[in-house]
C-alpha cells in the first residue's frame, strides 16, 4: 500500500513539474511574441515619422531623417533576404555573419544620426553632414551588395533546377509518345504486306489465264521420267536405243 501511495505521489509531482515547465514555455513564447510585436510597431512608427520628416522638413533636419530612413530600409531588406535564404542555402551563413558585423556599424550610425536630430547647433551638424552621408553610403552599399548577391544566387539555383526539370519532362514526354517511333515501321510493314497480297493475287490471275489458253489436258499421260517435281530439279532425259 505504501508503495502505491509513493508511486502516486511521484506521478503527481511529475505532472506538476511538467505543467510548470509547459506554462513557463508558453509564457516565454507569448512574451517573445509581444516583444516582437512591440518592436515592429515601434519600428513602423519611427520609420513613418522619419518619412514624414524627410518629406516635410527642409535643411539639416530633413537630410538627417533621409539618411536614417535610407540606412534603416537598406539594412532591414538585407536582413530579411539573408535570413530567408539561409534556411535553404547553408552557405549564406557566412554572409549573415558579415551582415551582423555590418549591423554594428549601422546601429552606431543610426544612434549618432538620432542624437544629431536633437542637436541645437545646426551649423555644426551641417558641417558633419558630408561625412555622415559618406558613411551611410558605404554601409548601404555593402548591405546592397550582400542582398543582391544572395538574390542572384537563389535565382541561379532556381534556373538550374528549372533547366533540369525541363530536361526530365522532355524525356518523360518522349517516353509517353513511344508509338510515334514505331508507327513508320508499322506503316512500312503494312504497305509491304499489301503489296505482297496484290502480287499474289496478280500471280494467281496470270496462272489462271495461262491455264485457260492451254485448254484441257490431253488424255494421254506424260512420260513420268520427263516430269519434274520442283522448279529447281532438272528434267530426266529420255533413254535412247541404239
Amino acid at each position: 500500500m505504501e508503495a502505491v501511495i509513493l508511486i502516486l505521489g511521484l506521478l503527481f509531482v511529475a505532472f506538476m513539474a511538467l505543467g510548470v515547465y509547459v506554462s513557463v514555455k508558453v509564457i516565454g513564447a507569448a512574451k517573445r511574441d509581444v516583444d516582437r510585436t512591440i518592436t515592429q510597431a515601434r519600428r513602423t512608427v519611427e520609420e513613418t515619422t522619419l518619412r514624414a520628416k524627410s518629406y516635410g522638413q527642409v535643411g539639416v533636419a530633413g537630410e538627417l531623417a533621409q539618411l536614417r530612413l535610407s540606412l534603416r530600409t537598406s539594412m532591414r531588406a538585407t536582413q530579411e533576404a539573408l535570413q530567408a535564404g539561409v534556411a535553404e542555402d547553408a552557405s549564406l551563413s557566412e554572409s549573415l555573419g558579415l551582415f551582423e558585423r555590418l549591423s554594428v556599424h549601422g546601429r552606431e550610425l543610426d544612434d549618432e544620426l538620432k542624437r544629431l536630430e536633437r542637436e541645437p547647433d545646426r551649423a555644426t551638424v551641417a558641417s558633419l553632414l558630408p561625412g555622415l552621408k559618406q558613411r551611410t553610403e558605404r554601409i548601404t552599399h555593402s548591405a546592397q551588395s550582400l542582398r543582391w548577391a544572395a538574390r542572384d544566387r537563389a535565382r541561379q539555383f532556381a534556373d538550374d533546377d528549372l533547366a533540369a526539370l525541363n530536361t526530365q519532362i522532355d524525356v518523360e514526354a518522349g517516353a509517353l509518345r513511344h508509338w510515334t517511333v514505331e508507327e513508320p515501321s508499322a506503316g512500312a510493314g503494312a504497305s509491304a504486306g499489301a503489296g505482297a497480297g496484290a502480287d499474289g493475287r496478280g500471280g494467281e490471275r496470270a496462272r489462271g489465264a495461262r491455264a485457260g489458253e492451254e485448254g484441257p489436258e490431253a488424255l494421254t499421260s506424260r512420260d513420268p521420267r520427263a516430269q519434274t517435281g520442283y522448279p529447281w530439279q532438272k528434267a530426266v532425259r529420255p533413254e535412247t536405243t541404239n
